[in-house]
């Protein structure tokens, strides 16, 4: 134990000095104060180091998860069978975990047991990246047992240990590391890249929940083009096989320069980092290599890729247990991407009124992120004809012209009250006076569409 001890104290650089929230302090302090070894831990150190403000501060402490209760009130056991109780201050929770060493792992994810320990180093040790192994307290200042400190400095994801070992704890940290890899601009280290492309295939065992959680963060990350190294070491063709079919497809066509999935990752990155709109982004083009034919002349066609892929987009968006409202816009947005109305305000009214008024103004930015993807044969025309269809679109909505049946001057009890009877036929009649609303907004008023139905009628 006295080794272990003089360990850390080598260990520790005091030369570095964070800003601790003021609730973070009062925590540590308190357990300080009744015999305690306590530090932030982790995730909120990373971010700190890198000029990054923390979503959240985790504390970790020699304490054990009952004596963390009898310190503060009032607590939450969110995890306790794992060491871990959440401190409330002022309706703000901060987890607080007991040093631990977990036993073996069974499933890919969870230890058979875990024990608790009085010493930090064993508690980080367990940890996965070197760059989430660092502990901090105003007292000590930094612990940074495995370098993590350097691997910032570096720019590199590095696993804490053998990167088998970390991997085989728990497999969903092949994908963390490639998500890390997205958010910071880092590189994975050679050793631990290739631990995750021997392990790959155990990504089966984690489930699709944590799978999508990790997914969403990397796609909304500043560089989602780092998708490509999770197809690159097998990840994808695990959890997202469709794209590696994808990346394998080429389009020889003379509006593209890429394969379907390099074009995709082209994409992503040209579309704002919203989690809808990056998904469309993913899967705008995911029914192409189902729906490639290629002509007399050697073009690729893909004609109806867009109705297929919103089928497929939802088979995809429900596998990874995406919630309904996300799968409904996403594959809305796939369907209606490569829709392309005359530049007239009759035509474009009836576009608006086809697609939902809910996908704009998105559809747009997805129409400029796959033609920025793309060759640019033709592509400032392509660039010029969204401009002017989203500016009749500005138009159409600054004027308030009906787009929608529920946007008619006459409603159902309205047609009722002039002779028809409830049923089917008013549900019809409304409908032809949409079209002829369409045609001509101007005759959306409550007089002259009762007129239309008595002519219509008569």
């Amino acid at each position: 134990m006295r080794s272990l001890v003089c360990l850390k104290e080598k260990l520790v650089n005091k030369k570095v000095r964070i800003e601790l929230p003021e609730k973070v302090s009062y925590i540590i302090n308190t357990l300080n104060r009744n015999g305690f070894e306590a530090y932030a831990v982790g995730g909120c150190v990373r971010d700190s180091m890198l000029g990054r403000t923390p979503q959240d501060w985790d504390i970790t402490t020699s304490a054990k998860p009952h004596q963390v209760k009898e310190l503060f009130h009032p607590t939450i056991d969110t995890g306790i069978q794992h060491g871990t109780v959440t401190v409330m201050l002022a309706h703000e929770g901060f987890e607080v975990t007991t040093y631990r060493i977990d036993g073996e792992y069974e499933d890919a994810r969870h230890p058979k047991e875990v024990r608790f320990t009085s010493n930090l180093l064993e508690d980080l040790k367990r940890r996965d990246f070197t760059i989430n192994a660092m502990a901090y307290n105003e007292t000590d200042g930094l612990v940074d047992a495995f370098d993590g400190i350097g691997d910032l400095k570096r720019g590199v994801i590095r696993c804490v240990g053998d990167p088998r070992e970390r991997f085989t704890e728990d497999a969903l940290r092949m994908l963390r590391a490639v998500r890390f890899a997205a958010q910071l601009e880092f590189c994975i280290d050679a050793g631990t890249r290739e631990a995750i492309a021997a392990l790959a295939g155990n990504i089966v065992k984690v489930s699709a929940e944590r799978i999508q959680v990790e997914l969403v963060k990397l796609l909304v990350s500043g560089n989602p083009g780092e998708l490509e190294t999770a197809y690159d070491t097998g990840l994808t063709a695990v959890f997202l096989p469709e794209f590696d079919r994808m990346m394998e497809t080429e389009q020889n066509n003379p509006h593209h320069c890429y394969t379907v999935g390099r074009h995709t990752l082209a994409a992503l990155c040209n579309v704002p980092g919203d989690k809808v709109l990056r998904l469309a982004m993913l899967l705008h083009d995911v029914a192409k290599p189902v729906c490639r034919t290629t002509d007399e002349e050697g073009v690729d066609h893909f004609y109806g890729h867009p109705a297929e892929g919103s089928g497929m987009a939802c088979t995809i968006l429900r596998r990874l247990k995406f919630d309904n409202d996300t799968t409904g816009r996403v594959c809305r947005l796939v369907q209606w991407h490569d829709d392309n109305p005359e530049l007239t305000k009759r035509s474009v009214r009836r576009a608006i009124h086809r697609i939902g008024m809910g996908q704009y103004p998105a559809l747009f930015a997805v129409k400029r992120a796959d033609i920025l993807a793309q060759s640019g044969y033709q592509m400032e025309e392509k660039l010029a004809y969204v401009d002017a269809y989203e500016r009749m679109y500005e138009e159409i909505l600054a004027r308030q012209e009906c787009l929608t049946i529920g946007e008619l001057a006459v409603t159902g009890n309205d047609l009722i009250a002039v002779g028809m009877e409830p049923g089917k036929e008013i549900g019809a009649m409304l409908k032809q006076l949409m079209e002829i609303v369409l045609e001509e907004p101007e005759k959306n008023t409550r007089e002259e569409l009762i007129k239309i139905v008595s002519d219509l009628r008569s």
